[in-house]
C-alpha cells in the first residue's frame, strides 16, 4: 500500500435494518485527497436474495446516520451542506426527495424515532448568544472572554463545551407543511425539552413513547453535576417535565438502547469508591428498570461497539477478544460471529442482525444473519484493493514476557525481497489507549509501512483491552514496567524469525503509544530511530492542558507522575526522533510534543517536529484526507533516512 492508496479505502458505518428485514441501509465513506474531504453517502443491500449487491441510495456526498422508522415507511438521516453542519432529514423508505427538518446553528447529533414513527427526538448543541456565529457582527476572535470555573471545559475534536451544551429537542412530523403547498419549504417546529448547563445526550423514547431517556451527569433533582465521570440514565416526559434519574449515580453510563418491544438496556462502568477510577473498567449491560441482573461480565466482556436489541427481544453485543471481536446473542447465549473480524457497529431489525466488521482482507464489510444464525459476509467493498493496495498477510505472534506472562501480537512482513542479506528493517508499532487493542486485521498504518519494505511488529502488552480487565489494570501506577517488558519480549521473539534485520530497528506510536516510544528511547539505545506522535510526555502539564488531564493523570500515574513521565528521562535520549503533533489536539496537547522537541534540540539529538494545523487527536484516523496522506509521506521519508 502506498500513501496515495488511502483513497481506495471504503469504510462502512451506521447500519439500520428495515423492521420487516427486507434490506439494510448503511453509510459508505471514502477519503478524497483532491477535494480534501470525506465523501459519505447512503447505500442499500437487499436482503430478500443471497446474491444481491449493494446499491447507492443517495447521491449527496455528506449523508450519515440513517435510521428506519418503526413501520419501515420512512428513513431519517443526517445531511450536511458544503459548508454547514449536519441537519436532520427524512425521506420515503422506497426513495424520493429528502425533506430537511432542522436548522440548528451547530448541527444535529444523535436522534431516534418514537414507537409510532410520528415524532423524532434529537440532541443538538445550543450556542451561547454572541458566540459561534450567532451574531454576525462578532467574529470568533472578537468574542467575549470565557470565565472558566470547571475542569471539564474542553473536548478534543470540538473545543470549548460549556458555552454550547448539548440539549434535547422534539419534533412532530404531523407539523410538516404540505409538500405541494405554498409553505412547503418551511421547517417543522422543534420543541426544546431540556435546558441549563451540562450536556444531555443520546436520546431515545422510553416507556412506550411517553418519556425521553438520555445520558447526563445530574443529581436526583436534575441539577447538573460538573467535573465528574459519573453519568446516569435520566428521562423527562414529552413536555420536558417530570425529571427522573433511573440509575444510582455511581457509574459511567454510555448509552441506552430500546428494543421494538420496549425493553431498554444500558451499559455502565463501575468507577470504584472514588467515582473516578475508570482504568480498564468494562461497562456492564443491564436492563433498565429491571431486576438489575448483569448481562455481561465486568472482568472479561469489553464492548467493541454499542449493543442492539433484536426483534425477538434478544440482546446482541460485540466483545473484544485477543485482538478480534466476538458477537454474542446474550439472551440465547449463542455466538453469532467470531474469527478474524473487528466489529465496529451492530444493527437489528425484524429477525435480522447485521454487523459492520473489518477482516484480514477488508477494511469494512457487512455481515448478515437471521435470528440465531451465524452472520456471514454479504458485501465485497475490498474487491478494488488491487495493485499496490492489495492486502499483505499478517502473521500471528506469541511470546513470553520476562515474568512468564504471555504476550500476543502480529507481524506484517513485506512481500518484496529484502534489499540487504540481513533482512528487512523492523518497526515496533505501539497502540494508544492504553486500554485498546491492535488486531491482525487489515490496518492502513501497517500496510503502508510493509508496502514500503518495513517489517511491522505490533502487539497488545499489558495495559490493553481484549484480554480481561486485570490485563488492562496492570499498568495502573506502573507505566514503564510490565508494558515495556511485554513489548520487548514480543520484539525479541519477532527478531528470531528469518528475514528480519535486528540491526535496523525503529519504534513508533501515538498517544499512549507515543508515550511508550519516548519512554523506550529514554531507557535504551537499541533503536536506530523513533517517531513519537501525539504523545503524553509529561504528566504534570498534561494534567493542566488536556481535556481529560484533570483525572487521567491521577488514575494512570497516581503518585508516580514524575517517575512515569517520559520527559523525566529525556536527557538520556540519543536516538534520532521525529515528533508529530497537531495544533488542535486537546487530548494530548501540542505542548507535550514541543517540550520533548525542545529537550532533544538542546541536547543535540537529531530531531524534527512535524505540526499539523487544524487537526486534533484523531489525525491518523479521521483527519483531513490530504493531511493523512502528507503524514504518511513524512513518516516514510523519516524511516527512509534512518532505516534504509
Amino acid at each position: 500500500m502506498k500513501p496515495s492508496d488511502l483513497t481506495t479505502i471504503r469504510t462502512l458505518s451506521s447500519p439500520t435494518v428495515h423492521p420487516h428485514s427486507r434490506d439494510v441501509v448503511f453509510v459508505v465513506s471514502r477519503p478524497d485527497t483532491e477535494d480534501n474531504r470525506y465523501l459519505t453517502s447512503l447505500w442499500r443491500l437487499d436482503l430478500s436474495t443471497d446474491d444481491a449487491r449493494p446499491t447507492r441510495l443517495t447521491s449527496s456526498t455528506r449523508d450519515s446516520a440513517p435510521a428506519y422508522s418503526p413501520d419501515g415507511t420512512q428513513l431519517a438521516f443526517l445531511r450536511a451542506g458544503d459548508d454547514g453542519p449536519p441537519q436532520l432529514h427524512v425521506m420515503p423508505a422506497d426513495g424520493g426527495d429528502a425533506r430537511r427538518l432542522t436548522d440548528q446553528p451547530l448541527g444535529v447529533g444523535s436522534f431516534s424515532w418514537s414507537p409510532e414513527g410520528t415524532q423524532l427526538v434529537y440532541a443538538a448543541r445550543v450556542p451561547e448568544q454572541g458566540r459561534y456565529g450567532t451574531d454576525d457582527a462578532v467574529k470568533p476572535d472578537q468574542e467575549a472572554p470565557r470565565l472558566i470555573e470547571h475542569s471539564t471545559y474542553l473536548a478534543d475534536g470540538l473545543g470549548y463545551v460549556l458555552d454550547r451544551p448539548s440539549k434535547l429537542f422534539l419534533l412532530d412530523l404531523a407539523d410538516l407543511p404540505d409538500p405541494d403547498g405554498p409553505d412547503a419549504d418551511e421547517l417543522p417546529p422543534s420543541t426544546q425539552l431540556t435546558s441549563g448547563r451540562g450536556d444531555d445526550s443520546a436520546p431515545v423514547f422510553l416507556h412506550a413513547g411517553t418519556r425521553i431517556a438520555f445520558v447526563a451527569s445530574r443529581d436526583r433533582r436534575g441539577a447538573w453535576t460538573p467535573d465528574t465521570l459519573v453519568s446516569d440514565v435520566c428521562s423527562v416526559d414529552l413536555r420536558g417535565k417530570g425529571f427522573r434519574r433511573h440509575t444510582d449515580g455511581t457509574g459511567s453510563v454510555g448509552s441506552v438502547h430500546v428494543g421494538p418491544d420496549g425493553t431498554a438496556v444500558y451499559g455502565a462502568a463501575d468507577l470504584g469508591s472514588s467515582k473516578q477510577d475508570f482504568v480498564a473498567r468494562n461497562a456492564v449491560l443491564r436492563q433498565l428498570d429491571g431486576p438489575g441482573v448483569a448481562l455481561t461480565d465486568e472482568e472479561t466482556d469489553h464492548l467493541a461497539c454499542a449493543p442492539v436489541i433484536a426483534g425477538d427481544g434478544a440482546v446482541v453485543a460485540a466483545f473484544e477478544v485477543r485482538g478480534d471481536t466476538v458477537v454474542r446473542d446474550l439472551t440465547a447465549d449463542r455466538v453469532l460471529l467470531e474469527g478474524h473480524v473487528g466489529v465496529t457497529a451492530l444493527a437489528a431489525g425484524g429477525d435480522v442482525v447485521v454487523a459492520v466488521a473489518g477482516t484480514r482482507e477488508a477494511y469494512s464489510e457487512l455481515f448478515v444473519g437471521r435470528s440465531g444464525e451465524t452472520l456471514t459476509q454479504r458485501t465485497d467493498f475490498a474487491s478494488h484493493l488491487t495493485g499496490t493496495a492489495a492486502p499483505i498477510e499478517t502473521e500471528e505472534l506469541d511470546a513470553t514476557s520476562g515474568d512468564g506472562y504471555p504476550v500476543h501480537g502480529w507481524l506484517v512482513r513485506p512481500t518484496t525481497k529484502p534489499r540487504r542479506k540481513a533482512g528487512h528493517p523492523v518497526i515496533l508499532m505501539i497502540h494508544g489507549g492504553p486500554y485498546a487493542q491492535y488486531s491482525g486485521n487489515l490496518f492502513d498504518e501497517a500496510q503502508v509501512l510493509a508496502g514500503a519494505g518495513y517489517a511491522v511488529v505490533m502487539g497488545n502488552p499489558r495495559g490493553g483491552s481484549g484480554y480481561g480487565a486485570a490485563h488492562g489494570r496492570a499498568v495502573k501506577e506502573a507505566i514503564g514496567t510490565v508494558d515495556v517488558a511485554d513489548l520487548t519480549a514480543l520484539l525479541d521473539h519477532a527478531l528470531t524469525l528469518p528475514g528480519l534485520d535486528g540491526s535496523r530497528l525503529g519504534v513508533m506510536g501515538g498517544s499512549y503509544g507515543g508515550l511508550m516510544t519516548t519512554w523506550l528511547v529514554g531507557h535504551t539505545d537499541r533503536f536506530t530511530a523513533a517517531i513519537s506522535e501525539r504523545a503524553v510526555n509529561a504528566w504534570d502539564s498534561f494534567a493542566g492542558t488536556s481535556d481529560i488531564g484533570w483525572f487521567f493523570a491521577d488514575e494512570y500515574a497516581g503518585a508516580f507522575q514524575h517517575e512515569q513521565s517520559p520527559l523525566t528521562w529525556a536527557d538520556r535520549i540519543t536516538t534520532p526522533t521525529l515528533v508529530i503533533h497537531s495544533e488542535r489536539d486537546f487530548r494530548c496537547p501540542l505542548e507535550q510534543g514541543q517540550r520533548l522537541f525542545a529537550r532533544l534540540r538542546k541536547n543535540g539529538v537529531p530531531s524534527k517536529l512535524l505540526v499539523f494545523p487544524g487537526e486534533g487527536h484523531e489525525l491518523s484516523r479521521s483527519g483531513q484526507p490530504r493531511h493523512r496522506l502528507q503524514r504518511f509521506e513524512h513518516i516514510l521519508d523519516w524511516w527512509g533516512d534512518h532505516l534504509r
